[in-house]
């Protein structure tokens, strides 16, 4: 890969493993944005995601105003590791490092002959310079031994690579039946890159985020999702309708042959017609059409059990993503708390749309 710029470190104070030395090559930054083979070389490494690719910082600097500092180390040969950082720069919030801002998992690539510990402490010590508060990685941690998971969700992958009846076998009963009821009721799902279905995903998303008291992002976050990701077809919108009536909607990403669902909305009153299920299984199909090799569900809360048996029963593996958060002021990694619920969210479910959505405007960049 090309790099933009490089800086010198010094031997980190931080024990990782007991290993505190530092390697003699440079600390490179890079700027994804700025690297137009960028996805074509990421694709290389077995561990990629769709987060790691240019689109998605695309989409959160354009609408965040985030730094984005893409921390490479070179070892022997053809060594070499990745750290994909975002800078947060809040005067309400602070300054941090987040690998990556609003991202399910963004695991650290590493190469060969270099160690993630090495990587790890010269991204710290950065971090000391820079005067972050902390520094958030969304997985990795289990990759040193010692530190402490600071939370932990659920990560759901399905494999697309057998035949649609193979995979539609593989289904728990209860899912067969559930997309077999939205199939006799008349549903049918649209999946397409139009800023129109990307306009009715958001009309649905802003209810169902209403409905679990969480303020929506901007339409201004998804108007850059279009521009940076659908427009150049890394991603597609599923909507089902029943009677034309949109009843559900999903936004998918894509880079190579992996898939993502990202977001999922839907309007309650029309739950008994199983527009999810039905929805999910037309997308899979889709991928799988495509030639995608998996479909990840995304991260679930491991206090979300419904949500969690819905993904279990469309046949996935199920792992563990697992962040962690070194804070700068305790100069040690800290456990966090899984903050999806809590008591600002019934404030947010009596609160208008209107209003909602202008506080969503305002408060995501200060909350990534």
């Amino acid at each position: 890969m090309n790099h933009s710029s490089q800086m010198s470190c010094t031997p980190s104070e931080v024990d990782l493993g007991g290993e505190t030395r530092c390697l003699e090559a440079p600390l490179e930054i890079i700027n994804p944005i700025q690297q137009p083979e960028w996805d074509a070389q990421l694709v290389s490494h077995p561990d990629y995601t769709f987060f790691h690719g240019a689109a998605w910082v695309n989409v959160l600097c354009a609408t965040y105003r985030h730094k984005p500092l893409y921390f490479g180390l070179r070892g022997a040969g053809r060594g070499w590791g990745l750290l994909p950082v975002l800078e947060v720069d809040s005067r309400l919030t602070g300054r941090r490092g987040v690998s990556l801002p609003f991202t399910d998992e963004c695991l650290p690539l590493s190469f060969a002959t270099v160690r993630y510990e090495h990587l790890l402490n010269k991204v710290i010590e950065y971090g000391k310079a820079r005067n972050w508060n902390y520094l958030e990685c969304r997985g990795g941690g289990n990759l040193v031994a010692g530190i402490p998971a600071s939370i932990t969700f659920f990560g759901h992958t399905l494999d697309l690579l057998a035949s649609e009846k193979a995979l539609f076998e593989r289904f728990e009963s209860s899912v067969r039946r559930a997309i077999r009821k939205a199939e006799n009721a008349g549903v049918q799902v649209e999946i397409s890159v139009t800023l129109d279905a990307l306009r009715t995903f958001y009309s649905l998303h802003c209810q169902t985020r209403k409905k679990h008291g969480v303020p929506p992002q901007s339409w201004a976050f998804f108007l850059n999702i279009y521009e940076h990701i659908l427009s150049k077809n890394m991603g597609v919108v599923a909507v089902a309708k029943s009677r034309h009536t949109p009843i559900a909607a999903a936004v998918f990403f894509h880079l190579g042959a992996k898939a993502i669902y990202k977001y999922g909305a839907s309007d309650v009153a029309f739950q008994h017609l199983r527009g999810n299920n039905l929805m999910m299984w037309e997308a899979a199909k889709w991928y799988a059409r495509q030639g995608g090799s998996s479909l990840h569900f995304g991260r679930t809360s491991i206090m979300n059990e419904g949500l969690r048996r819905f993904k279990l029963g469309f046949g996935t593996v199920e792992k563990k993503i697992e962040y962690f958060k070194y804070d700068f002021r305790k100069a040690k990694f800290v456990t966090d708390r899984d903050k999806s619920t809590g008591p600002l969210n019934a404030l947010f479910r009596w609160m208008p749309l209107p209003l909602a959505r202008r506080f969503g405007a305002f408060l995501y960049r200060h909350l990534s």
